[in-house]
This record gives structure tokens, sequence and C-alpha cells, in this order.
């Protein structure tokens, strides 16, 4: 697999995986190759250094002796963030988005779907919840007439 770094004509950054570079070069000519913010398929490559892995049969590297500790670097000198400021933005929308529904709705867990269910055929209030549920669980509810909307996670919740 292949990662790459990739931008489209409007400026968003963003990364995708690829079986092999050939497959890459397929996909972005069939236009399948798109941006994630705004459909784009003027995609291009950027430059990334490469990841290599080690072959589980070499020796691992050995390491060399510590050397002393780095100087902290000044505001002015501090790294810079791979993320870029849409992202940053879009990440902050999705957490704001988070907290509000932790603040204002109940949290069922993973009673969620037959939570959904009761207030749907009103055996219970009607209010503002959030939980778990399985895709199948979901699907269920929206083909019965139940809306449900799930959250959109945050790259940092997977980690």
């Amino acid at each position: 697999m292949i990662r790459y770094a990739l931008s489209c004509d409007s400026g968003h950054s963003f990364e995708s995986w690829f079986p092999s570079s050939e497959s890459y070069d397929e996909q972005a000519r069939a236009g399948f190759v798109t941006c994630p913010f705004c459909n784009s398929p003027k995609v291009a490559k950027q430059i990334m250094a490469p990841s290599l892995g080690r072959a589980a049969n070499l020796p691992a590297p050995v390491e060399a002796p510590s050397a002393p500790a780095a100087p902290v670097p000044s505001p002015a000198e501090a790294p810079v963030s791979l993320v870029s400021e849409p992202e940053r933005q879009l990440r902050a929308m999705i957490r704001a988005l988070h907290e509000h529904v932790a603040r204002t709705a109940d949290h069922v867990g993973e009673n969620f779907a037959s939570e959904a269910r009761r207030m749907h055929y009103g055996e219970t209030e009607q209010r503002a919840i959030y939980g778990e549920a399985s895709l199948t669980e979901a699907r269920s509810l929206l083909e019965d007439g139940i809306a449900v909307q799930p959250l959109p996670s945050l790259p940092d919740d997977r980690n």
C-alpha cells in the first residue's frame, strides 16, 4: 500500500491510500480520486518523504548514543503543523458539535436503537438522545421511518 499526500485545485490538502502507484494513476485518470472537501477531481500528488518499513528478518538498527536534549524552540521557531487551516477549522466544528450534543442530549449508550424506537412509538417522552448503534440497527431504524444521524468522528478519536 502507498499513502499519497494530495491536494486539489482549490488548495485543500488530504491523504489517501492506494494499492500501487499504477492504481493511483488509473483512478486519477478515471476521475475517481476526488477532494473530500469540495469533490474536485483535479487532484495532484504533493511532495512527501517516503516511509520505508523494516523487513522482519533483518536485525533492528543499533541505536546511537543519546544526544543532549535540544533546546526548546521559541514560539517563532516552533514546528509547523502538518494539518491545514481548513482541516483545523473542520475539526474544531466537529468537536463543537460533539460538545453541543453532549450538553443538550441524554446519553443512552448501547440502548440507543431501543430508546429511539420507544420514543418513535410514543412509549416514552420525546427528547434528544445520543448513543451507540450498529450499522444494522441504524439501517433498521431508518427503514422504519425513525430519523437518526451519525456523528462524525475525529481522526484523534480513532487513535
